[in-house]
């Protein structure tokens, strides 16, 4: 074990002359004594996320406590099933969970609210953009596709990026440039990126009451442009106000568990998938103590 923690399993293997399945059995085993029943007493702040296992829409949903960072619950699917064990893990042991932040999934969002409806419920701001960012991929695309001239779809090959990125972080002059003429040539595709730079002013605000005010004005700005993609994100925007305005109450947001997300990422790839599930659920429990490298 003293080896695992500064090599791969395949190391270990060969160093004790032992085969790669003997030392994964004695690791999983000591991963099974520490993390087959994680603790969750004390838990006030979760993030909840889903990550794809692999190909073919195959799914795991993880809670994470946005406090100590480590993984607390493995559920299996991206629906509200994946949460039934840990709420029923959050009644027997009485915690009261406080403050959550999740994405706009819709599965989650009844979960959570039939399961902890007191708990301030935070969207994640990223994902909150992210919807006018599909938004301006889709017009741009669009754009492209109709435009008949070479020269001017020249100039919208290759603007994605960008569309996409914060306004404040483009400096180069040419940059700027081609985003200003790709924009003079589309006005749907203008009003949804001058709406998108300015959706970040929802959470930049000095109090709730005057983000409320932002946030219905960019509604109604949004509504008012007449272009169905837009007026579809606004439409969401306004039933999820609730929850996009609860990040003033309490600064939480789904990044810490993002981050986890690309660790899992590295750990699958490293590992080139995982025949063995339990095994996996468990090194996705000890994952906020290790080296993501390590034990393949």
């Amino acid at each position: 074990m003293d080896l695992l923690d500064i090599a791969t399993i395949k190391s270990v293997a060969e160093y004790l002359h032992l085969t790669w399945d003997t030392v994964k059995d004695i690791h999983k085993r000591r991963l099974r004594a520490r993390y087959k029943n994680p603790d969750i007493r004390g838990v006030r702040n979760i993030g909840i996320d889903e990550f794809a296992v692999r190909k073919g829409h195959v799914y795991k949903t993880i809670v994470v406590d946005l406090d100590t960072g480590r993984i607390i619950h493995v559920g299996e699917g991206k629906g509200a099933d994946a949460l039934k064990g840990f709420w029923l893990k959050v009644n027997h042991y009485g915690v009261v969970i406080e403050h959550i932040a999740t994405d706009l999934s819709k599965a989650f969002i009844a979960s959570v609210m039939e399961n902890a409806p007191v708990a301030v419920h935070v969207f994640d701001h990223f994902h909150v953009v992210k919807l006018m960012n599909e938004a301006i991929d889709k017009l741009r695309s669009r754009m492209y596709h109709d435009e008949k001239d070479v020269n001017r779809r020249k100039v919208i090959k290759g603007m994605r990026w960008l569309l996409l990125c914060n306004g404040k972080d483009i400096y180069d002059d040419k940059h700027r440039e081609r985003l200003e003429n790709a924009l003079s040539m589309n006005k749907p595709l203008a009003q949804a990126y001058y709406l998108k730079e300015s959706m970040r002013e929802i959470w930049m605000q000095v109090s709730k009451s005057k983000a409320a005010i932002v946030i219905d004005d960019w509604i109604c700005q949004a509504g008012s442009t007449k272009v169905p993609l837009i007026e579809k994100v606004a439409n969401t925007i306004a039933a999820y106000r609730y929850g996009i305005l609860a990040w003033y109450d309490c600064h939480i947001s789904t990044a810490k568990v993002e981050g986890i997300n690309n660790k899992i990422k590295v750990l699958k790839r490293n590992a080139y998938g995982f025949r063995d599930e339990q095994y996996f659920n468990l090194r996705l429990y000890a994952l906020h103590e290790r080296n993501v490298t390590s034990f393949v």
